[in-house]
């Protein structure tokens, strides 16, 4: 099988309310992200496949206003601030999928994925006279669990909705200034299980051999 999962999601500030010594909060962003891959069935319910995939995120801090009151006598405020960042990924990932009719049109699949993600960051800080800015280099390994809903709208055609729910992850991240030095690194381990609403993906799935559709159990 071909397919491509799609990804879109924006952050603002507009309809929250944070903190109450907050003010003044003007946060925007987004995340985009595509994968393409390829599905090789080597039973029936059961693949395995290679999956590539392209991040984009885009976000800003245009203005965030901190005060916590005359008690305390601190107060503060911070602005026009962005972060850029593109990373590429490749991924092994074995899916098995359970009929829920006897036709096979609807089902539900499990997915385990493992994969390294690259990608480069620029964190940009324009609120001083010259803007500044600083480089980073990110490198991730994940193992995965991807679980979702799979519909055939045609006899060789298959949309999909999966939802991440979390797994075990590495990081490391080398961060470098203007002139290209190296300034700090920073390494992160995490086991985290959980639905993770900003990792929601819709996919379409074409199958080349309509032999069989989902077998019932």
């Amino acid at each position: 099988m071909l397919g491509l999962t799609a990804s879109y999601g924006t952050l603002s500030s507009e309809d929250t309310n944070l903190m109450v010594f907050l003010d003044d909060i003007n946060i925007n962003g987004s995340l985009t992200s595509i994968k393409p891959f390829f599905g090789y069935f080597y039973r029936d319910n059961r693949c395995v496949g290679l999956r590539l995939g392209y991040q984009y995120l885009n976000g800003g801090l245009d203005n965030l206003s901190l005060d916590l009151g005359e008690q305390n006598d601190i107060s503060m405020n911070v602005g026009d601030i962005h972060l850029l960042n593109n990373s590429f990924s490749t991924a092994l990932f074995h899916r098995s999928y359970l009929a829920l009719d006897q036709k096979g049109q609807f089902g539900l699949f499990a997915e385990i994925e493992g994969s390294v993600q690259y990608g480069e960051g620029k964190f940009i800080n324009g609120s001083g006279e010259d803007e500044k800015y600083t480089r980073s280099e990110n490198l991730k390994l994940a193992l995965g669990f991807n679980p979702g809903i799979a519909v055939y709208i045609f006899p060789s055609v298959c949309a999909t909705v999966s939802v991440g729910l979390g797994g075990l992850r590495y990081t490391a991240i080398n961060q470098f200034d203007e002139a290209g030095v190296k300034t700090g690194s920073r390494h992160a381990s995490k086991m985290q299980f959980r639905i993770n609403v900003a990792d929601i993906n819709f996919g379409l799935v074409v199958h080349l051999w309509n032999k069989k559709k989902m077998a019932s159990r």
